[in-house]
């Protein structure tokens, strides 16, 4: 394991992390920007990196952004948007050779820095607003995206058990926002939404590779003109405990196979001490190809094409996604209840719990080998607050009892099934 550690610093308002090293060839750089998810903002805050990749005052015209990226020796730029508890999370990738690998006239990373910091505080405007074609191609693009999840009903049938689920509660929200709203954002209104999201965001940037913090910090301040006058922390997440009996939710689309998703309120997060039990009992049930889901519910049971489990250490919430023929619905129900009856209580053997581990511990070391998963694995502290090296991780999980999973089941509790089936079958 890599023994290296971040080192934190702050300028301008955004936090920032540094770990110096020699391991790989290039310099990754990610920028973070996290907001309360909202109904009011989520749809303008999804659209602005859309707009941001768009063009700059360097670099206007897509194209010449394009090309400068290429000048930079077929530097790497992207963007991702998703949301993590409570927050939704804009996603700034840059990768970069390291300048000892190359004849440059210029430093790779500061130019990096250079095009980042712009292409994130200085877009190209029009009379003082986004520029309107840019706005308006992005808007579809953003549409078609959201489009796209009705069209593939295992992501549909997983969003609207969400939805349904956290009726209530701003997690409901799609981080892409919603497409009712797209039609409603103007150039100007955009920018004004961008300005204030610059201003209100938690901001973290981090690099990993050949520097130091005093030359990120630099180079932070140099290119990264945005005013802050303070850093936004993050927040914890609201927990809410489910209420009482599950709620069952019947829908009917267009398709051949039904979806049964479940979903599972829990009361661990990634801040607990029992976070690494959780995470267990949801490799357990059906995080793994070994897990009770697969094992009893597909292929013993053959009831479903599908069934595994995931879990948002960030929001406590545990999902069940399974695909099933529509008259199996109500055996499949039982035997899913049974699964999350039988680790409850404790009916978790050796080998399920030995699999786990090594399925786990393989994730923790196989992170290490990618600068960009030690960075994201790094984040989950700053959004929980809570320091765990993967050092610390590797050995709490070698720890893990069967009574620990047991405890942790004992925290989820069933609070809505979400059924998706065909029209033709009544």
């Amino acid at each position: 394991m890599t023994k290296a550690e971040f080192e934190h610093g702050v300028a301008g308002g955004i936090r920032i992390h540094v770990l110096p090293t020699r391991r790989f060839k290039t310099f990754a750089i990610s920028l973070y920007a996290g907001t309360p998810l909202a109904e009011d903002t989520v749809t303008s805050t999804a659209l602005t990196p859309f707009v941001l990749r768009r063009g700059t005052v360097s670099y206007p015209e897509t194209r010449a952004f394009r090309e400068r990226l290429e000048q930079l020796y077929g530097a790497g730029f992207g963007f991702d948007v998703y949301k993590r508890g409570d927050y939704q999370i804009v996603h700034f990738r840059m990768d970069t050779i390291n300048d000892s690998f190359v004849q440059s006239p210029e430093s790779l990373l500061a130019s990096s820095f250079s095009f980042l910091g712009e292409a994130f505080t200085q877009p190209v405007l029009e009379n003082g607003a986004f520029r309107k074609s840019y706005v308006m191609t992005e808007r579809d693009t953003v549409r078609k995206k959201l489009e796209s999840i009705v069209n593939d009903k295992i992501r549909y049938a997983a969003e609207r058990c969400i939805e349904v689920m956290c009726k209530n509660e701003p997690y409901r929200l799609h981080p892409l926002g919603e497409r009712k709203d797209l039609d409603g954002i103007t150039p100007e209104g955009l920018y004004e939404a961008y300005q204030a999201w610059l201003q209100q965001s938690s901001l973290d940037l981090y690099v990993v590779g050949d520097t130091s913090l005093e030359e990120v910090k630099a180079l932070v301040e140099q290119h990264f003109k945005l005013n802050r006058t303070a850093e936004v922390e993050y927040a914890p997440s609201v927990i809410r405990q489910a209420a009482g009996e599950a709620e069952t939710v019947i829908e009917q689309l267009d398709i051949n196979q039904g979806k049964l998703n479940m979903g599972l309120r829990g009361s661990i997060t990634y801040g607990d001490d029992d976070y690494v039990s959780a995470l267990m009992y949801n490799g357990i049930l059906g995080g793994y190809p070994h897990s009770k889901l697969f094992v009893n519910v597909r292929e013993k049971a053959s009831l479903a094409y599908y069934a595994s489990s995931r879990y948002d250490g960030h929001k406590g919430i545990a999902t069940i996604q399974s695909g099933i023929e529509v008259q199996n619905f109500d055996q499949a129900v039982d035997i899913i209840r049974k699964q999350l009856d039988d680790m409850a209580a404790g009916a978790i053997t050796d080998l399920e719990l030995s699999q786990t581990k090594a399925m786990i511990r393989n994730v923790i070391k196989e992170m290490q080998d990618s600068a960009f998963e030690i960075i994201a694995y790094d984040f989950n502290r700053q959004l929980s607050g809570r320091e765990r090296s993967p050092d610390d991780m590797l050995a709490q999980v070698a720890e893990v009892s069967v009574d620990d999973v047991k405890k942790a089941a004992e925290a989820f509790t069933l609070d809505t099934i979400y059924f998706l089936k065909g029209q033709k079958e009544e």
